[in-house]
């Protein structure tokens, strides 16, 4: 197993983030769990002649946090982590959660305060990566907690990572190559077209993508990856799209969703469980109810949902919406403290069309 996770420190050193020499590097994980994998990824960042520094969580922190502080202190942001976001060339971080499910009863609107205060990092750390000047991925590390989530075991789960990373391959680097040559051409399609409609199953809606840029995802800021995206202009959203799959988020659910959109707003945000949480988090700020990303799953490796969106939104013959933050490379403007995926499956007789040509249906491109 060492060698696995040697292999995987590898790629995410090598090919994600491509540490140099001399490049400050953060290495985050949420808890020890993650230690073989941290291990492999410093001692990388270490033959690069990089300096690497280690941020590793205590579990229940968080829950302490959130069921303490006052209004003052969600509000205050320590000089070190700012201190990280402006100077760092490189941040890795891996998810390794012993509970997926610890910020579930959180105070929702205590979480969304916080999350809104922490924004202007994330705009930030989402502009320097735009500008060129830090690399970032996240991936994760399998724990009993993400395989418990799935309704897998833990060697099934661990099965399941490393054939959604390709790291089953003799040469992953090599075969994301190809993955993001082949999505290159689709985005450089898509680069040509102004609106984007797509339709299924209580869904109608639309977006003005002029002028925005298509971007294809493979393996550089999120590991598994396999994705098209972009983010629509701010004001042009209009119509309703309906979320079949559930869509979690910090550990609490939301399933069956239904928002209606006008001029690129959700002015309707239902759903059959979770719906309380799912409005306090688009009422965090101004710019939590606009969409700041649409992506078109590609990765055929992963097909069933597990509960965790780093794989969720990969889901080939899947589309995601994301509800808040955009991304500045692909000229998104909107600014907010929320960037919450939501998934649609397409394989139940989606259908995508570019400047009213059908270019998708039932899960795949027909271009």
């Amino acid at each position: 197993m060492n060698k696995l996770w040697e292999k995987y420190a590898k790629v995410l050193v090598d090919y994600s983030v491509k540490v140099k020499a001399g490049e400050l590097t953060i290495i985050r994980t949420d808890s020890h769990l993650s230690q073989p994998l941290v291990k492999e990824i410093y001692k990388q960042v270490l033959l690069k002649g990089a300096y690497p520094v280690v941020r590793m969580g205590v579990e229940g922190l968080n829950e302490v946090y959130i069921k303490n502080a006052t209004d003052e202190q969600l509000e205050y942001i320590d000089p070190m982590t700012e201190l990280e976001y402006e100077k760092a060339q490189n941040l890795i971080s891996i998810g390794a959660p012993l509970n997926v499910k610890n910020m579930a009863r959180f105070d929702s609107k205590k979480l969304a305060k916080r999350s809104s205060v922490m924004k202007h990092l994330s705009e930030k750390m989402l502009q320097r990566a735009a500008n060129g000047e830090l690399n970032w991925v996240i991936a994760d590390f399998p724990t009993n907690a993400l395989a418990q989530e799935a309704n897998m075991s833990l060697e099934d789960y661990t099965e399941f990572l490393i054939k959604s990373c390709y790291l089953h391959e003799e040469n992953p680097v090599q075969k994301w190559i190809e993955i993001g040559e082949k999505q290159e051409k689709i985005a450089e399609f898509l680069n040509g077209k102004s609106k984007i409609r797509v339709v299924g199953e209580q869904t109608d809606i639309t977006f003005n993508v002029a002028g925005r840029k298509w971007k294809s995802c493979a393996g550089e800021c999120n590991f598994p990856d396999g994705e098209v995206y972009t983010s629509p202009v701010e004001d042009s959203a209009n119509g309703q799209i309906y979320f079949d799959f559930p869509q979690i988020y910090r550990g609490n659910e939301a399933q069956k969703v239904l928002l209606k959109l006008e001029n690129g707003k959700v002015v309707s945000a239902t759903a059959e469980k979770g719906e309380e949480f799912l409005n306090n988090m688009l009422d965090m700020d101004s710019g939590a109810r606009f969409v700041g990303e649409i992506a078109i799953g590609t990765n055929d490796m992963i097909q069933d949902v597990t509960g965790n969106i780093l794989f969720d939104e990969k889901i080939g013959g899947s589309i995601h919406m994301a509800v808040g933050a955009s991304y500045p490379e692909t000229g998104g403007k909107n600014v907010s403290g929320l960037h919450w995926d939501l998934i649609k499956n397409m394989k139940n007789g989606g259908k995508i069309y570019a400047d009213d040509e059908l270019i998708y249906e039932n899960g795949k491109f027909l271009i």
